[in-house]
């Protein structure tokens, strides 16, 4: 049986730091800003070497409305689905001890991370 979808993410990238990665490589760091339902305002980091198809690590807090607030880290994987965009999935773990399952779709030139979160 598929997951059950229980929201939407919607974040705009606000920045991307770039430094020494291992053996050679290079790190982006992406900042992004946004929105998820049930979570409120979101702030997060998302950790990865640019290419083609890889692994990432995210860290954020999310500010729901009554007043919370929540840190998660997430893994995942992302792979080309088109010039500058790159699909993603990850698992968050959240502070309160939630896992939530994400898909989305990250696309450069218009700045966005957008997509689906799951019962885990």
């Amino acid at each position: 049986m598929p997951a059950k979808q229980i929201g939407e993410f919607s974040f705009k990238l606000t920045s991307l730091n770039f430094s020494p990665g291992p053996a050679g490589s290079v790190v982006v760091q992406v900042n992004c800003e946004g929105t998820a339902t049930g979570f409120g305002t979101i702030a997060g980091t998302l950790a990865t070497i640019p290419a083609k198809s890889g692994t990432f690590t995210y860290h954020g807090a999310a500010y729901p409305e009554n007043g919370d607030i929540l840190t998660a880290t997430a893994t995942g994987s992302f792979e080309s689905s088109g010039i500058h965009r790159w699909r993603t999935r990850g698992d968050v773990v959240m502070s309160d001890g939630r896992v939530i399952g994400t898909e989305g779709e990250m696309e450069l030139a218009g700045r966005s991370w957008n997509g689906k979160m799951f019962e885990k």
